[in-house]
């Protein structure tokens, strides 16, 4: 095992989920949820070795049955939104042994949630073919149990007191205590057109001062029990992970095995490769049916520029050995160290043309989709304004002039709502779908900033190992001895022609037909001036040289339809 995963997701109402439709998923078994009557069966499932429940010390002995388990988790949290449990997916050593697996599963969970006071459902699964990807799936309950086995609140309400000019809050245990000591609650009071939290106290003060609301003020999502706090905090997921770590090495240190994994990311250790992308079930089912994913295409380019990268420093580190004095050698790692520059500064200059590409569609499409929102909840306020002061005209009986006026002003709604429907009908339109359609567009621009975030994370990586290779090129360039120079800027002549044509077959082999050879002289021409480097003349190349050339395909593209919000 070379590769460290501990994927931490949460099962929440929210995003559509269900915790017993992931306990089925995860045990491969048939479970009834009671909250949405539905029933989850996933016995046809192949591939789950184990499945286990473990209690903390104040549980239910019946929730050993997940079923009874799960259906506690569901039925105590009742908004449509709850969080109901966490889940991890670890990668398991393919080296070790399905009893290894249990041993260090249960040492996690009993470290990392049992001791915790979290509930958890360990599942290990090993799909076809055996050894490929085994992996465990564990779900943490996420919220805590009292000594009585029952469970605790996730938050309380906290109300916003007062005392003098001092604010502070408390919960309604805490404001029995507090009251004692001058504190008040806060409570919205008018007098005259202004609406204003006063305490009570306070209100007596104010002439004609009217208390119109019955709920005390208070912060907007209440205080956090510190349980649910902790497991819910980054920290957690830091020590979930840096502790799977550590088990997994001293299981392989234990059996012999050399490897061992890290959980830091590539940057945190210093790595110059790109870190590949999490697939998942659903993008590998679509490259089974023959289907190309996004998500698997970009780990293939992601695994073959790192490939490539290792051949290139593995080229340098054996040229850097030999170089000393030696003028061939010198040349040569020189000519190598600049086609790699060469290399990365071409994928960097495509990398700025499709982020300022990407930039531009989604500047554009968040400003129209900014505007339409507006413009609805204008529609939306006028629309609403109209119906009230309808409604007020028809109490005016025989006050004319009020009623006249009224009309007046719903006139001129009618005119306002018009002239919005004109508006969100162009503005639909620039999106080309209806209202319904809208909601596409927020993930179009979702997946527009995703697309943003992943060149970034390319164009660091890239601009990295390109400064590493500019590093080592002026070393060895200014550790030439001067009467050596002319000598190495020769032999740097020779060796020129052939790492051009080298260098174009690479990069043509990468883009295909999206080669550009003035991409690729621009690349050239930028690389000289950083490196303050006069460009060698090319010379007019022979028909063997022009064979050796790949040939650029242009083939003409199909005109499309531009979106209308790209006009």
């Amino acid at each position: 095992m070379n590769y460290f995963q501990l994927e931490a997701k949460v099962v929440s109402r929210g995003a559509g989920r269900s915790v017993i439709a992931a306990a089925a998923y995860a045990s491969c078994s048939r479970l009834y949820n009671d909250y949405d009557g539905l029933t989850h069966d996933y016995t046809r499932k192949h591939g789950c070795l184990y499945s286990e429940v473990f209690l903390p010390q104040y549980a239910p002995e019946e929730w050993k049955d997940r079923q009874l388990l799960w259906e506690a988790v569901e039925s105590v949290e009742k908004t449509k939104d709850s969080r109901l449990a966490r889940e991890l997916v670890v990668a398991l050593p393919s080296e070790l042994s399905l009893d290894d697996w249990k041993s260090m599963l249960k040492r996690f969970v009993r470290e990392q949630g049992i001791d915790l006071g979290m509930c958890a459902d360990v599942n290990i699964h090993d799909p076809y073919p055996p050894g490929h990807n085994p992996h465990s799936h564990i779900l943490f309950t996420m919220r805590p149990l009292d000594e009585h086995g029952k469970w605790q609140t996730k938050t309380q309400k906290e109300y916003l007191c007062k005392r003098g000019g001092e604010e502070r809050g408390f919960t309604a245990d805490e404001f029995k205590t507090a009251k004692t000591q001058g504190w008040e609650k806060q409570y919205m009071y008018q007098f005259g057109e202004k609406r204003q939290y006063l305490t009570p106290s306070e209100a007596e003060k104010i002439e004609g001062c009217i208390r119109t609301s019955k709920t005390p003020k208070s912060t907007r999502y209440g205080r956090q029990n510190p349980l649910t706090a902790l497991w819910n905090s980054e920290e957690q997921i830091f020590a979930w992970r840096k502790s799977w770590e550590m088990i997994v090495n001293e299981e392989q240190e234990r059996h012999g095995i050399a490897d061992r994994v890290d959980c830091r990311s590539h940057a945190a250790r210093g790595l110059t490769e790109q870190p590949t992308v999490h697939e998942g079930y659903h993008a590998r089912k679509l490259e089974s049916m023959g289907i190309v994913s996004d998500r698997c295409e970009l780990n293939r380019q992601i695994r073959a520029d790192n490939k490539l990268l290792r051949e290139l420093k593995k080229q340098v580190q054996k040229l850097m050995k030999a170089v000393k004095e030696n003028i061939p050698a010198l040349a040569s790692a020189l000519e190598t160290l600049r086609d790699n520059m060469i290399f990365l500064q071409y994928q960097l200059i495509v990398n700025t043309s499709q982020q300022e590409a990407v930039t531009s569609q989604k500047n554009l499409l968040a400003d129209i989709l900014a505007e339409y929102k507006n413009v609805k909840a204008e529609f939306k306020a006028k629309t609403a304004e109209k119906k009230e002061l309808i409604a007020e005209q028809k109490n005016c009986g025989i006050h004319f002039i009020r009623a006249s006026k009224l009309g007046e002003q719903i006139a001129a709604l009618t005119e306002d709502i018009e002239e919005l429907k004109f508006q969100k009908a162009g503005l639909l339109s620039q999106l080309n779908c209806q209202d319904n359609g809208i909601a596409a567009r927020k993930q179009n621009l979702k997946k527009m900033e995703n697309a943003l975030e992943t060149l970034e994370q390319q164009r660091a990586a890239l601009s990295e190992q390109k400064e590493a290779d500019k590093t080592e090129f002026l070393e060895i360039r200014d550790g030439i001895a001067p009467e050596n120079m002319d000598a190495v800027m020769q032999e740097r002549e020779k060796l020129r022609p052939d790492g051009r044509v080298g260098l174009v077959r690479k990069l043509y082999e990468k883009y295909k037909n999206k080669y550009s050879s003035a991409t690729f002289d621009e690349a050239n021409r930028q690389i000289d001036a950083e490196l303050k480097e006069q460009p060698i003349q090319k010379k007019k190349r022979s028909i063997s040289e022009q064979l050796k050339m790949p040939k650029q395909e242009t083939p003409q593209p199909k005109k499309q339809k531009k979106k209308e919000y790209e006009r």
